[in-house]
């Protein structure tokens, strides 16, 4: 049986998704990836395949893969070369996980790379974020170099969800590339990148406004 004929309510959403975000100026081209987790036991992610255009997703353009990034059963597709971040994210309770590509997270990932985090403070809209109930709050979001070595920043990613005093939140950002975040299904996960990116899109004109770029 076809992926698509198996997970067509699943396919649809993630098809929808990156139509908005083709829209909004998130996923252009062929960049971005999308999963969703279809099963716990064993882990599999449904997620789409690599270099397709997000904004004119199909149907047979997505695949199953394992815990270990590895396409389930035969197909032409391939994952991104960056399946192994979606599955660090799920084997630690993300049952969606969203990659953006957009304009302001890719200039403030380069400006703040040095300081190894975004921190953003003060505005109303972190209350959507998971875990954040007032303005008066922090989100710091982690930078990480861009790679080639998916796997080792994967295992950064895998110890710093791990850690039981100060867990990675929110998403993370990848220097020059985009932005990464996860949630407890897809609506959640679209809710953050929602709220992450129009924070970045804040900090960005205001620094801008008052040239401190």
């Amino acid at each position: 049986m076809l992926v698509s004929d198996s997970f067509a309510p699943e396919i649809a959403d993630l098809i929808e998704t990156g139509r908005d975000f083709h829209r909004r100026g998130w996923s252009l081209g062929t960049s971005s990836n999308y999963s969703v987790v279809v099963s716990r036991e064993p882990l599999t992610l449904l997620m789409t395949g690599s270099g397709f255009d997000k904004g004119r997703l199909q149907p047979e353009q997505f695949l199953l893969v394992d815990e270990n990034a590895t396409a389930v059963g035969k197909t032409p597709l391939k994952p991104s070369a960056e399946a192994l971040l979606h599955t660090a994210l799920t084997k630690h309770g993300a049952g969606a996980v969203l990659h953006t590509h957009s304009v302001a997270a890719t200039v403030l990932s380069e400006h703040f790379l040095k300081d190894g985090s975004l921190r953003i403070s003060g505005y109303e809209m972190l209350k959507g974020l998971s875990g954040i109930s007032t303005h008066e709050s922090e989100a710091v979001i982690e930078i990480y170099p861009n790679t080639q070595d998916i796997a080792s920043l994967a295992s950064v990613i895998e110890s710093r969800l791990a850690d039981a005093t100060n867990p990675l939140r929110h998403g993370f950002l990848m220097a020059g590339h985009g932005l990464y975040t996860w949630g407890e299904n897809l609506a959640a996960a679209r809710r953050q990148i929602e709220v992450l990116e129009f924070l970045f899109e804040v900090v960005t004109q205001k620094r801008l406004l008052t040239g401190s770029f």
